[in-house]
């Protein structure tokens, strides 16, 4: 499936940085996944049981704002996220549509400018087609010639999914 609107996951380079110190500052502590299903940002699929695993601190405005130069000031977030405890290689293959996309699952879209400042958000339940749903949503937000990228985030715990980029 190809879209106008890739995922991005975590950024190999911030991955490698992760897995030594996250940014809170922690050591990374990996283990094995008992019961698989973790949502893994470094490759954009839920883990399976058994593979080696770490929930780290993650900030994703912050690591593009030292890219770019920009500033994101206050909307600065850090937050939990699980990635692969070793290098994966990134997603498999071309891209495969967005992760996490159940029916029913409560997404929102907050939208950011080139200084990292929130211009917009929505939220979106998804409904049975929700590759559909997320191109909309997503193709909605492009709209506003000021928005850089798109996080999509869990409603329920706010956990950071993905980043989209403006095309």
């Amino acid at each position: 499936m190809t879209t106008a609107f890739p995922p991005l996951p975590i950024s190999s380079v911030a991955l490698k940085e992760l897995r030594v110190r996250d940014d809170a500052g922690n050591p990374p502590r990996p283990y094995p996944d008992g019961e698989g299903g973790a949502p893994l940002r470094c490759c954009l699929r839920s883990s399976t049981s058994g593979e080696r695993i770490a929930l780290l601190s993650y900030a994703p405005l912050r690591r593009w704002a030292s890219r770019t130069g920009a500033d994101p000031g206050a909307y600065d977030e850090q937050g939990p996220v699980f990635v692969h405890a070793e290098d994966c290689g990134g997603p498999a293959g071309e891209h495969l549509g967005y992760p996490w996309a159940r029916p029913g699952a409560l997404r929102v879209l907050r939208r950011y400018d080139s200084r990292g400042h929130i211009t917009g958000g929505r939220l979106l339940e998804l409904p049975d087609d929700a590759q559909a749903a997320f191109a909309q949503a997503l193709a909605e937000a492009f709209a506003d010639p000021g928005t850089a990228q798109v996080h999509v985030r869990a409603v329920e715990y706010g956990c950071y999914h993905f980043r989209v980029d403006r095309p």
